[in-house]
């Protein structure tokens, strides 16, 4: 077990100033264009496969680094330059963690390379779970799976919603209800491979932020998939149903919890570099523009802010490494860790890119600065992959043991 340790080896450093150097050089000059166009950037994906940053290799490296702290210091890096383009970059990377929680050692070995393509013929992967009436209740979900034992084959029908990269996904993943008596507890995760029947992009989203990075609907029309597609097999399947029936009220670890779970310090890692990226911004704005004949970070109230942002950006990234570390090492949620690095971070970007904004003044109104994209983007983190609120219920029901709603 690697100890945990906030100063990064010299393999690490090399890697995050390579990261650092793609995303200053291509990335960044590419944000605003995609910003406004509200398209997938194609191209700085493929330039993002060329030099092997999008690609299985990349992340299974980063993914397995005992330290914990390949993937988180891999997101900030991105998200520092753009966090539309970077979600597009890196957007894969759930469906791919869904598979490597759930699948067996032939479906990770199949599947994931397929989410990736290579640098001539780029693809993406979605992983589809929320629902237009199943956020963040997942009991709600209404999607079916049912199981054709003549066939050895599942049949999958219902609506996907908020899914990145859904519907121009070579690889879904797609969570779904196979025993509705078990809420919750009764749901699997199904590979939907390319060109299957009955798989349709319903509405994309135009959004208030992220906007490079495609977001849809998938519409599920009597989907047949193979027996093989069901994420783990018939077998543990039917094993964890079984527990579930037994275990009446007692809580059962499912798919889409699993996956969740495990992105988490991930996403707060995100938000660490849009909350750096807008910092740096507007400490440079600070030192540099003067009113009254002075830098205005000469005046307290500007000098302060900037400060508060540092020290909670930083805090942040503690929290975010500590529950990496955590995670890869085996040590357990006691007190929700994966949790807390999300809710504190999410909270963190929203903050501090306005706090940005506000040191800019007028300028950071326009978009002539990066500020108010980032502000925008940061809006996000709040939001997917469990909203702050539904955090804070995680945080509360661990630390009490009480079943709070």
């Amino acid at each position: 077990m690697a100890e945990f340790t906030m100063e990064l080896n010299d393999e690490q450093k090399e890697v995050r100033d390579w990261l650092h150097g793609f995303a200053a050089d291509v990335i960044r000059p590419a944000a605003a264009e995609w910003d406004e166009r509200e398209e997938t950037p194609w191209p700085v994906i493929q330039e993002a496969a060329k030099v092997g940053i999008y690609s299985l290799d990349f992340y299974a490296q980063q993914y397995f680094d005992p330290t914990g702290l390949g993937i988180p210091m891999a997101m900030e890096e991105l998200f520092w330059g753009d966090a539309g383009i970077a979600l597009s970059i890196v957007g894969t990377g759930l469906a791919a963690v869904g598979v490597l929680a759930n699948g067996t050692e032939e479906q990770i070995g199949t599947w994931i390379p397929q989410m990736y393509g290579d640098a001539n013929d780029v693809k993406v992967a979605a992983f589809c779970s929320s629902e237009p009436d199943a956020g963040s209740d997942v009991a709600s979900m209404r999607t079916r799976a049912v199981y054709d034992e003549a066939k050895d084959e599942w049949v999958l029908n219902g609506t996907k919603t908020w899914a990145t990269n859904g519907g121009i996904a070579n690889v879904h993943v797609v969570v779904a209800v196979v025993d509705p008596d078990l809420g919750s507890k009764g749901h699997a995760s199904f590979i939907v491979p390319p060109n299957t029947p009955g798989l349709s992009q319903g509405q994309k989203f135009k959004k208030h932020g992220i906007r490079a990075s495609h977001t849809a609907e998938v519409v599920l029309d009597n989907v047949r998939v193979p027996g093989s597609c069901l994420l783990g097999g018939k077998g543990k399947l039917d094993e964890r149903l079984a527990r579930a029936k037994a275990s009446g009220g007692e809580r059962v670890r499912n798919a889409a919890m699993a996956t969740f779970e495990a992105s988490r310090p991930a996403v707060g890692a995100m938000a660490v570099g849009t909350a750096r990226a807008a910092y740096e911004v507007a400490l440079d704005y600070a030192m540099t523009r003067e009113q009254f004949g002075r830098p205005i970070i000469d005046n307290q109230g500007v000098a302060f802010q900037l400060a508060d942002m540092r020290t909670s950006i930083d805090a942040a990234r503690l929290l975010v490494w500590r529950a990496s570390w955590m995670a890869v090492n085996g040590k357990p949620f006691t007190a929700a860790e994966g949790s807390m690095s999300k809710l504190f971070a999410s909270e963190t970007a929203k903050k501090v890119t306005g706090q940005a904004i506000q040191i800019l003044g007028g300028n950071g109104y326009t978009r002539e600065y990066p500020v108010e994209r980032m502000h925008r983007d940061a809006a996000i983190y709040t939001i997917f992959e469990g909203t702050s609120e539904i955090q804070r219920l995680v945080i509360a029901r661990t630390i009490s043991g009480m079943s709070i709603r």
